[in-house]
């Protein structure tokens, strides 16, 4: 699997498919993260533009790879363990865009709530940091869920990663609005509300859905 991962990460790297998200990304937090800002709020913005950043980047990893290349890759190592490196690699870019995002929403933000009450930094960070990885793994649930092998026409997997992703920001039953609602609220009343629920619902989340896309792809070749 170690190779794998490497291999999926050179392909990633090197084909510069990953330029447009990176941008996308870099675009949002400097529209959103303002200097002397309250912390919470900065931290809930920079979770939110992970979510569908993650969808776009698992597409780009679980597509990168061109048919016969992927033929190949599948044959020696499996189509399941090749599908799982792909997924894994896009978790981690977007896991590193997560951490740029959140080092920078420290670094920039005010350590005070909506209402000027002090908040400690290292537990808002902690709270950040889990409501990121929440928002992460949901949008890399569904950025399996909206490319091949489960979506087999190509031209749906765009508009279903916008409409997912819209839609589990704003559900109130999705972890990803889960945690960016609990540090929004708790930028209001002064309070740090560590998302550890949510952060166990994406967990799961994102384990089912690879798991699915996994299974498919063994199944499919």
């Amino acid at each position: 699997m170690i190779a794998l991962l490497r291999y999926q990460a050179a392909l990633l790297v090197g084909s510069h498919r990953w330029l447009p998200p990176v941008i996308l990304y870099a675009a949002f937090l400097a529209i959103g993260i303002q200097s002397g800002g309250p912390i919470l709020d900065a931290f809930g913005y920079a979770a939110v533009g992970v979510l569908p950043v993650t969808v776009w980047l698992t597409r780009i990893c679980i597509t990168n790879e061109p048919p016969a290349a992927r033929s190949c890759t599948a044959t020696a190592a499996g189509p399941g363990r090749v599908h799982l490196a792909s997924v894994l690699t896009a978790a981690g870019a977007g896991l590193l865009l997560g951490l740029l995002g959140t080092a920078l929403v420290v670094l920039l933000s005010d350590p005070h709530s909506a209402h000027q009450v002090a908040l400690p930094v290292l537990p808002a960070t902690g709270a950040g940091l889990l409501a990121v990885l929440t928002c992460l793994l949901t949008g890399l649930a569904l950025g399996a869920l909206c490319t091949w092998p489960v979506l087999r026409v190509p031209g749906w997997g765009i508009p279903a990663g916008l409409l997912g992703s819209l839609l589990l920001l704003v559900l109130g039953g999705s972890p990803a609005n889960a945690a960016m609602t609990g540090l929004v609220t708790g930028s209001l009343h002064g309070t740090i509300a560590v998302p550890w629920l949510p952060a166990a619902a994406a967990t799961l989340l994102a384990a089912a859905a690879t798991a699915a896309a996994c299974a498919l792809a063994s199944r499919r070749g």
